[in-house]
């Protein structure tokens, strides 16, 4: 066997997992409209992928403004608590172990996509930079587009959000979720929150990085509350460098990344969340994160540790026996390999993606990519 500590089982919460690969969240566009709702396909293509030790969802937003992209899933509805049901039926079909990614964009949306066509929602009124978001121009079709200035949220409107989260959290159960996972990176909501960069607020939300931090707290103790820290895990992308100024950067660089990380690492710690996820930067010729980052994260949190970021099996390996992580994500390559585990066990070749057909579209780039059949010898 191949990486053979990629293939030592584990435990998250009450579940065991049969290897360490992670199927990470990854947005494909995919549900059925009107309403955003899951469909046969979307539970296909999680079913081909159930050999992971664990598949976290695409993002699925916990209430209409929360949408950033069209034809991503939701969460919030009965319709889709059903669509979903679909999904994890299937998933545990075929052993897989999967959790819902709970998601709110802020400000990173377009009012094409918002209710009655207000402004997206936010910290603070301040315009988002480089960042786009994707609407509708026809079905199937669609175009991206610079967000516009954002509404500040009031203080009560930020409570609401809190149990809305809380809210997904049960609906996700209710769908058969084996747990739920916050998205707090990548620029999105709850990031914008924790960043001095989108977070000008004068309340109890603002100023402080105690305060700016609150609400994932706030956020983390209520989906607790809801389901248990045993099925929750929260995601961050904690980034330590800005050198390239045409760089699109998914997420926000802090004046001290590092201590910003670590207190944030400490409300998931206190709350005994079961698993923290980082997302490092994937562009070509990333900065690795800092090992003593690492070791400092490892110090801090006492639950599973997930890194992804176009990690290969060696490297993740490496990360797993110098006991930095217990699980490593990939991304692009379960995309295009359904049976990624069984293909890195052999040392078998990986089918490369294809980036046209990533985002949105048909069966073809979502389903239809094979699994690995190895040439059978013939005896002459």
């Amino acid at each position: 066997m191949k990486h053979p500590a990629l293939f030592t089982p584990t435990t998250l919460g009450h579940q065991t997992l049969k290897n360490r690969f992670v199927m990470p969240p990854l947005t494909r566009q995919r549900s059925a409209q009107p309403g955003d709702v899951p469909t046969q396909t979307m539970a296909r293509y999680y079913a081909q992928r159930a050999s992971a030790g664990l598949i976290v969802t695409e993002g699925t937003q916990i209430e209409p403004r929360g949408q950033g992209y069209a034809w991503t899933p939701g969460i919030y509805s009965a319709e889709h608590v059903a669509g979903w049901r679909v999904v994890t039926d299937a998933v545990h079909a075929e052993g897989g172990v999967i959790f819902a990614q709970l998601w709110h964009v802020g400000r990173v949306s377009h009012s094409a996509l918002q209710p009655e066509d207000a402004a997206p929602v936010a910290p603070s009124a301040l315009l988002p930079q480089k960042v786009k978001a994707f609407i509708e121009t026809a079905p199937g079709a669609g175009v991206l587009v610079e967000p516009p200035l954002p509404r500040a949220l009031s203080t009560e409107e930020v409570r609401e959000l809190v149990a809305m989260y809380a809210q997904a959290a049960r609906n996700a159960l209710e769908a058969g979720f084996d747990g739920v996972e916050i998205h707090a990176a990548n620029g999105y909501l709850v990031n914008q929150f924790i960043s001095a960069h989108a977070n000008q607020r004068t309340d109890a939300y603002g100023g402080s990085l105690e305060n700016r931090l609150r609400f994932l707290k706030e956020v983390v103790e209520a989906v607790v509350d809801a389901v248990g820290p045993e099925r929750l895990g929260v995601r961050f992308s904690p980034l330590f460098t800005s050198t390239d100024e045409d760089r699109v950067y998914i997420g926000f660089v802090e004046d001290d990344p590092h201590h910003t990380y670590l207190e944030a690492i400490k409300v998931l710690e206190q709350a005994g969340v079961a698993y923290l996820s980082i997302a490092e930067a994937d562009w070509d010729n990333a900065p690795d994160l800092p090992e003593t980052f690492r070791r400092a994260v490892r110090d801090t949190f006492t639950g599973r540790i997930i890194y992804a970021g176009r990690y290969t099996a060696e490297r993740g390996e490496r990360l797993i026996e110098a006991g930095l992580a217990d699980l490593i994500a990939f991304g692009r390559p379960f995309i295009a390999n359904p049976d990624l585990p069984r293909r890195v066990q052999n040392g078998w070749p990986l089918t490369p993606v294809d980036p046209t057909t990533m985002y949105g579209g048909t069966d073809h780039g979502f389903t239809d990519y094979p699994v690995y059949a190895p040439a059978t010898e013939t005896v002459g």
